[in-house]
């Protein structure tokens, strides 16, 4: 029987495919000799690591707040007019009683005028009054004489008397008169000095809002003309949610920074806690007032500020991060107990160590570690903790 004549190229072609797949393994076996030669140390990761240092520590509640002045004065008007002159400008400083604007007097020097003419008149009308009164009493008095002399008629005394009478009571009205043209003449003279406005205390004006030429009217409201602040004294208005205002007292130390100078820290204490609160977002935030010493006028009026009101501090304390430490118990005397793993040089060493306040990052160690030792974090879920989403230490 005659051989197939295409057997041999076939199996050639076999051959030349498995010599073609072993070349791919060879190659492929060396790339990755190659990639780890050139790449020993991503092999296997060393776990995390953090050293325990020394500092400072507090235990502290959050808020945003805005600032302003302590003690300010919105400077209004008293009577109506052309405001003609503002003698003060933007950032001026003030004493009390300094002149600060004027309106124009005109009206009310005429109406001052006035007055003192119709007082005049009223105290020439007086003195007449004064006379006539002396007069019907000095005809009473003769008449009386006469009465009992048998020399005058019964009429003519009852009408000297009813004379006396009436002169008396003339004089009584005019002196109420008089009384109350004074009244109205002191009136116009306080509106009169009402043209000049002066400044109600010391300070910075901060705000005019009134223009010089402006008509004011002060019968249907009391217009401003300028803001007088005392920049001395700045007060805090923090803003803190129901949860956390019931752990604020009067009294309590806080300090702040300001979203311009971020490295700067102001000091004060928590001056009160006002009762109403206001809902934003249906949010619950409460206001708390905290003065502060502004004697340089760096803090200015609405600049934003971080507060950080104290409840605990600790100075100059060995601090680990929580990211390390795993909860191993209740609290005792000597704080609360948790574990670490302790990087030694025979390996990971698990110790129970006691840690005391704690802040979002880091806390208290009270005993079982020292500054320098280095502890483990773990892998996973130390990212978590190190930013401040995981667990906090109970107190």
């Amino acid at each position: 029987m005659p051989k197939d004549p295409a057997k041999p190229p076939a199996r050639r072609r076999r051959s030349r495919r498995r010599r073609l797949m072993g070349l791919l393994v060879l190659l492929a076996a060396a790339g990755g000799a190659t990639w780890y030669w050139l790449h020993p140390g991503q092999a296997a990761a060393p776990p995390p690591t953090a050293t325990v240092t020394r500092g400072d520590l507090e235990q502290a509640i959050t808020a945003l707040g805005t600032l302003q002045p302590k003690d300010y004065v919105d400077v209004g008007v008293q009577v109506s007019g052309q405001l003609t002159v503002i003698h003060v400008d933007y950032g001026s400083e003030v004493k009390q009683g300094d002149l600060l604007a004027e309106i124009d007097p005109k009206v009310y020097q005429a109406r001052v005028d006035s007055d003192e003419a119709e007082l005049k008149i009223l105290e020439a009308q007086l003195a007449q009054k004064q006379a006539q009164l002396e007069l019907a009493r000095q005809q009473d008095a003769r008449n009386q004489k006469l009465w009992k002399a048998k020399a005058v008629s019964e009429d003519q005394l009852q009408s000297g008397i009813a004379a006396l009478a009436v002169a008396e009571a003339e004089l009584k009205a005019l002196e109420a008169q008089l009384d109350q043209a004074r009244s109205s003449l002191d009136a116009d003279l306080a509106n009169l000095e009402y043209t000049k406005i002066y400044a109600p205390m010391d300070g910075t004006v901060v705000d005019i809002t009134a223009r010089q030429g402006q008509t004011l009217n002060a019968n249907q409201s009391a217009p401003i003309v300028l803001r007088i602040a005392d920049l001395d004294t700045m007060t805090v208005w923090a803003e803190v949610v129901e949860a956390d205002v019931v752990r604020i007292k009067p009294g309590m130390p806080v300090h702040f920074s300001t979203l311009g100078l971020p490295d700067r820290r102001w000091e004060g204490t928590v001056r009160q806690i006002l009762p109403t609160p206001e809902v934003v977002n249906d949010v619950v935030l409460y206001k708390v007032l905290i003065d502060v010493a502004n004697p340089d006028h760096v803090l200015m009026t609405e600049m934003s500020a971080q507060v950080f009101f104290v409840q605990a501090a600790a100075k100059d304390v060995v601090l680990v991060p929580l990211a390390a430490l795993e909860p191993a118990g209740e609290a005792q005397a000597r704080g609360v107990p948790y574990r670490v793993k302790l990087l030694t040089p025979q390996g990971a060493e698990s110790r129970l160590i006691h840690v005391g306040l704690a802040d979002r990052t880091k806390a208290e160690v009270l005993d079982g570690l020292a500054e320098g030792d280095r502890v483990l974090l773990p892998v996973a879920a130390g990212a978590q903790r190190s930013g401040g989403g995981g667990f906090m230490p109970r107190f």
